[in-house]
């Protein structure tokens, strides 16, 4: 391979996928995702990078990030993730924009390590040689039934030791729904599985709280946040008054709003999303902050998008195996991972990049724009 190998396009394409049921946590409800693709192609390999979000994500590569990275050496993904940034500063930085940074940078770490020949794990330097995972569903929106079937094939059929609902439905307006809910949880996955809950800022703070204490007897072990993310100082006062471990941060774009997570004393754990936070590069300064002040990364959904990232971070807790993401990245990939006993993933080493093949033909019935 040549020392220098100029990226020579980028391309992005949009999908709606609608879900296989509706689906709800404490604040919305949807019945599609859309997932934004970016191919970056190079040496006569191409790197694949998404993200989850709006449309118009799509617009902004085309636009605008991808004339910042065509010509730039493929080796050099940190040079390309800063002129992006720079590029985004006048459109807001944050948000959409935050984005489509993630699904190229994503893209370029995937590209470079097919043009290198090796697992993407390989080339970040492994820390472990399996990612643990948590199911994640539960969402307020389904029956008793469908609760029941998601969770007993988690833990009962796949062996997975840690699961996840939705709680604060109607931004907390049916708190007895709620505590209903999360002791038939505890009964169908019975008492070793790890019962975490998120409210995805549903609840007001001493209601959080109180919810925390009516349900000490399940042994909650993670309250995923119980308020709003944004709302430091309240995440900090339910952390200060519960036993759950409190989780924030899937909604931080940016380095900076990670710091004052962490500087708040807020969160036991720091929640972050590849297709959001600015991708591998920026995951990875992420990760360093939380190490810094002694605790762990989670990876937020995506969990694919996550797995070699995450298999190269030490201070690693676990990945997001969120029902909608895994239904569409073993639909529409192949080389998807499946869980292993004790709930863990793991690394296909002998699968160069981050071992996925988008599979356009599956996908063309869901292409938008």
């Amino acid at each position: 391979m040549d020392a220098d190998v100029p990226i020579e396009a980028v391309t992005a394409a949009a999908y709606r996928i609608p879900t296989d049921s509706p689906e709800a946590d404490g604040t919305i409800t949807w019945t599609e995702t859309t997932m934004v693709t970016v191919r970056v192609h190079a040496g006569e390999q191409t790197g694949t990078g998404w993200t989850y979000g709006a449309a118009a994500a799509r617009a902004l590569v085309a636009d605008k990030l991808a004339g910042v990275v065509v010509g730039r050496d493929a080796m050099d993904v940190p040079g390309a993730y800063d002129a992006m940034s720079c590029a985004a500063r006048n459109l807001g930085r944050l948000g959409i924009a935050a984005c489509a940074i993630s699904a190229v940078d994503v893209a370029l770490w995937d590209l470079k390590a097919r043009l290198l020949g090796v697992r993407l794990a390989r080339l970040l330097g492994r820390a472990r040689d399996t990612v643990p995972i948590y199911g994640s569903g539960g969402f307020t929106s389904y029956d008793d039934a469908q609760l029941e079937s998601q969770f007993t094939r988690w833990v009962h059929e796949q062996g997975i030791p840690r699961v996840k609902m939705k709680i604060a439905e109607g931004w907390g307006s049916r708190e007895e729904r709620d505590l209903t809910r999360i002791a038939q949880a505890r009964r169908v996955i019975g008492p070793d599985t790890e019962l975490f809950v998120d409210a995805n800022g549903g609840y007001g703070r001493k209601q959080a709280i109180r919810v925390a204490r009516a349900v000490a007897d399940h042994d909650v072990r993670w309250f995923e946040e119980p308020v709003s993310s944004d709302d430091l100082d309240g995440l900090r006062e339910v952390r200060d008054n519960v036993t759950a471990d409190v989780a924030a941060g899937e909604y931080g774009y940016d380095l900076t709003y990670f710091a004052r997570l962490v500087q708040a004393g807020a969160v036991d754990c720091v929640q972050a999303d590849v297709s959001r936070c600015g991708g591998i590069t920026e995951w990875q300064r992420v990760a360093a902050v939380a190490a810094a002040n002694n605790l762990h990364i989670s990876g937020h959904c995506a969990p694919h998008l996550h797995l070699d990232v995450a298999a190269a971070t030490s201070n690693l807790r676990h990945l997001e195996w969120f029902h909608d993401h895994v239904r569409i990245e073993q639909m529409l990939f192949d080389g998807a991972a499946q869980p292993q006993p004790g709930g863990v993933l793991v690394t296909d080493l002998d699968r160069p990049g981050h071992g996925l093949q988008f599979r356009d033909e599956a996908a063309s019935p869901y292409r938008i724009g």
